[in-house]
């Protein structure tokens, strides 16, 4: 708390200097508004702008700023008027003025576009400003802004954190689901990038509900635009390779599509494109990407820190479609359709030795795994988001049919052992989500309503039955030996029911700039477990015992009553609910002597606070405190295989589960369009209390048994953050500079081979540097270039271990002649501790030429130049260390046409 304590006061610092505000009108000499003229603040004798306002269609301005100065300069530009200037005092005043015509002959015009403009809550980046002649499309771009990041799967951070909506002209077509447009919109098509800071999505909300979050609007250069973005590649390596691409888009006023085709087994990640990477407001309902319930498990061979193109040994196909239309005169209605489909099998191999630091022993595992998606997903979405209304309702039918497989040796304290683990897993998903809101008088009602429905399968085979063997804790007797009868194989089987309604009612008051929210609502879910663990002897499978039996009911029904409080003004924003929870659980199941219950009223309030002052300027605060009172994963009691080495239980005699959890967070942001300077300052500090905690047991050949104690534990983190980022036009850079450093600590349970119980505290402390640039200053050549250094130290009575790591990414172009590019990628990636560390070096090699006329690039590719098979890794966790090898693609040569649909 003293570092939260320190941090405060170096936030409040900020405020030590008095703000003033002044507003005031611009006339020209006939007394007629002059709209769009510049307002600007300055200190006595700096040329450096503090504030600045931009007239509007009245005349009207206001600015804010924050100095020390007892005088300011106010200056007011204007086209076809003499600049004024006047010293004012720093005080809150009304400043009118009436400025000279001053009418000048032009002889030739050069329009020169802003790179970056801001009004309001707005920032608007002009593309052409940021782009090299390497990139193609919206996301090669938008990551070289200052303050943008973006991430592999296309999904967007501005200033940290993530965006809440993607529109293009205005429309929300994705849902969420934006990374298809973002990594396959060719930037040609793009006029401007807007970001709209503290965006609320719901219409008839703002001004009245603010929002933290940001969203982005692309403005694209016709309003009519037909577009979109294909590949073809073919390639040589072990076995022939393939890419195709092919996403044709298009982007009416009534009308917009997007269809999606991408099939490759080059190692390029491509059905992550589907995923929901935004999910707008709370007030639109409830939406989230589908998956499933993944309690059974082969054992997974280890993947590196690497892109996954480097490693991925894939096939997949993956066909998606969206489509926006209105189907009424009424622009404010929407209907929504998408659909998805994905077949993919990826291939996996590593090598791992490690060392347990209790038993003083070591195993090595060579896992072999073969992973098989298949999906389908269909949503169908009909919205009104206008001013005197609100109505959403989403319509999600998801389908799984999964299936994986591993081979795995072992060679530990009972010699080698060879296993072969399959899984079938089919899941069927329904949700349905819906929210309106409707004005009443002076006030709002919302009534929100969800229902899920999923049913998960899954078979775990595990063959043969003696590749079970090892020892775990049992009870106070010893030991029990896990050693199934000889028989041919186990199976695991699981089946769960999943049921969950969310219903909801809120009325809206305002007063003033003030809004208040009171709600009412129910929320319940229901679990039906049933798991059946069974040995095979001669093609029949019987049932092991009742200890390996599950047959659980876990429900939990909890009406609530919450207040939520709202504020928004020029330059205050609060966000605010205080929530009232009646929480009641159970958990049953006869067959087990399982019949747990907790009834507990739970106050769990969030709290968010944000200040714009001296126009540049964002401080904000956040708050929250939140129960969870366990699931079905932690409350069974008959042994479940979840992974063929990690069975686990909870006692029949223990209690529900409790976790209580607070965390504060602070954050300072500066965005400065005018010198293109954007950086941010934060700190988060939580706390976790559990009266439940898992108590590992190692036999030291690798296989765990975890089992749960009714004792108190807690954990807690530290984290602060800061990153600075410039954009330097005169010499075409973009450059930023980041770092971070986290501590944290938690209570652990673990038993040895001796039945002797050690309660621990793991401390970790790390630290992580990282710097981001662009150049595209020279004609004849663009780099971008990533690194990062991180630290660790981890603690504890039977480890204290130091590691660190290097990663950087060299990506360089060049133009030697006019169509022609010449790219040279290197990564570099190391880690180890004091005494080893293991680099990883690759390279790639490219030459494309561009058809400028047909828009059409050809692409000769090398990748991994230096052949590298193989990636090392060295790790440490509280009782352990590891080192690990895992299988890489192999070199590869590929050629690739790519090409605009328009």
């Amino acid at each position: 708390m003293k570092k939260l304590s320190t941090f405060f006061v170096l936030l409040l610092s900020v405020f030590a200097f008095a703000q003033s505000t002044i507003t005031g009108t611009v006339s020209d000499e006939d007394g007629k508004p002059v709209p769009s003229a510049s307002v600007t603040v300055e200190e006595p004798g700096k040329d450096a702008i503090i504030a600045y306002s931009i007239t509007n269609s009245k005349g009207e301005y206001k600015v804010t700023f924050t100095t020390a100065e007892p005088n300011v300069d106010l200056k007011i530009k204007a086209f076809n008027q003499k600049p004024l200037q006047k010293s004012v005092k720093n005080q809150d005043s009304s400043q009118n003025f009436a400025l000279e015509s001053d009418a000048t002959e032009i002889k030739e015009v050069k329009i020169k576009t802003k790179m970056i403009t801001k009004r309001g809550d707005t920032i608007s980046y002009d593309l052409k400003a940021f782009e090299s002649k390497a990139d193609r499309t919206l996301a090669d771009v938008l990551k070289k802004i200052p303050g943008i990041d973006v991430n592999p799967d296309g999904s967007v951070l501005y200033q940290g954190e993530p965006i809440n909506k993607f529109y293009v002209n205005g429309k929300d077509l994705m849902e969420g689901g934006y990374g298809t447009i973002n990594n396959s919109l060719p930037k040609d098509a793009v006029q401007k990038v807007e970001v709209m800071e503290n965006h609320q999505p719901v219409k008839i909300l703002q001004d009245k509900v603010p929002s933290e979050n940001a969203a982005i609007n692309v403005k694209l250069k016709n309003s009519v635009t037909m577009t979109g973005r294909g590949e073809a590649g073919t390639g040589f390596g072990e076995p022939w390779l393939w890419n195709l691409k092919l996403t044709p888009m298009f982007f009416g006023q009534k009308n917009q599509w997007v269809i999606n085709y991408k099939t490759n087994n080059n190692g390029e990640t491509v059905e992550k494109e589907g995923n929901i990477l935004s999910f707008g407001n709370r007030y639109e309902g409830r939406r989230g990407n589908v998956s499933q319930n993944d309690w059974l498990n082969v054992e997974n061979a280890s993947t590196p820190n690497l892109p996954e193109k480097r490693y991925l040994m894939n096939n997949v196909h993956y066909l998606s479609a969206n489509l926006l239309t209105n189907p009424f005169k009424s622009k404010d209605w929407e209907l929504k359709a998408n659909a998805s489909y994905t077949n993919n099998a990826v291939s996996r191999e590593s090598y791992t030795e490690n060392t347990d630091f209790l038993s003083n022993t070591k195993y090595l595992t060579n896992i072999s795994n073969k992973f098989y998606t298949d999906k389908a997903k269909g949503e169908l979405i009909f919205t009104k988001n206008a001013k005197k209304g609100f109505f959403k309702n989403v319509t999600t039918f998801s389908q799984f049919w999964n299936a994986d497989r591993a081979d795995v040796n072992r060679n530990d304290i009972y010699g080698t052992r060879n296993g072969a683990e399959a899984i079938e897993s089919p899941t069927t998903s329904f949700q349905n989500s819906l929210s309106t809101i409707i004005p009443w008088k002076e006030k709002l009602v919302n009534v929100m309503s969800y229902i899920s429905f999923q049913d998960d399968h899954q078979t775990l085979d595990i063959s043969p039955s003696s590749y079970l063997k090892f020892k775990s804790y049992k009870d106070s007797l010893g030991f029990q030996h896990f050693l199934f009868e000889d028989t041919d194989a186990v199976r695991q089987k699981l089946r769960i029911k999943t049921l969950e309604i969310n219903h909801s009612a809120s009325v809206g008051f305002t007063a003033k700039n003030w809004t208040f929210t009171p709600e009412v609502g129910f929320n319940y879910s229901n679990d039906q477990l049933n798991t059946e663990f069974s040995t095979l002897t001669n093609s029949t499978f019987s049932p092991y015992g009742n200890d390996y039996n599950n047959n659980l009911k876990f429900t939990n029904a909890v009406p609530y009553a919450s207040l939520g409080i709202n504020f928004k003004s020029n330059s205050w924003m609060l966000y605010s609910q205080f929530p009232f929870n009646f929480n009641n659980i159970k958990a049953d199941d006869p067959e087990r002597n399982v019949a747990k219950s907790i009834n507990k009223l739970t106050f769990e309030p969030m709290v968010f606070a944000q200040y714009t002052f001296a126009s540049f300027w964002k401080a904000s605060a956040n708050a929250n405190m939140n129960y969870n009172f366990g699931s079905t994963n932690d409350s069974y009691a008959g042994y479940i295989f979840t992974s063929p080495t990690s069975p686990s239980a909870m006692s029949a005699d223990n209690p529900i589960p409790e976790t209580r959890s607070k965390s504060v967070g602070t954050k300072l942001e500066y965005r400065n369009p005018l010198n293109n300077l954007f950086g941010n300052i934060g700190y988060r500090y939580s706390k976790t209390n559990r009266n439940i905690i898992g108590n590992s047991i190692n036999d030291g050949s690798g296989f765990i048994l975890t089992n749960f104690r009714e004792l108190d534990n807690q954990s807690n983190s530290n984290s602060a953050s800061v990153e600075i980022g410039k954009y330097f036009p005169s010499f075409k850079t973009n450059a930023s500079l980041s770092f971070n450093n986290s501590v944290s600590k938690s209570d652990q349970l673990t038993t040895d081979l001796n039945n002797e119980e050690y309660f621990f505290v793991n401390k970790n402390t790390s630290q992580t540097a990282g710097l981001k640039f662009n150049n595209t200053y020279f004609s004849w050549m663009s780099i971008d270039y990533n690194l990062s250094f991180s630290w660790s130290h981890q603690v504890n009575q039977f480890n204290d271990s130091k590691n660190s790591g290097f990663n950087h990414n060299l990506s360089t172009y060049f133009y030697p002649v006019e169509n022609h590019t010449i790219g040279f990628t290197w990564d570099q990636i190391n880690s180890g501790n004091n005494l080893t560390t293991y680099n990883n070096a690759f390279y790639d090699l490219s030459y494309q030429y561009s058809w400028a006329k047909k828009k059409i690039d050809f692409e000769l590719k090398w990748m991994n130049i230096g052949n590298r098979k193989v990636f090392e890794r060295f790790a440490t966790s509280a009782i352990s260390e590891s080192y690990t090898r895992m299988e890489l693609r192999p070199s590869q040569v590929m050629f690739t046409v790519k090409f605009n649909f328009k």
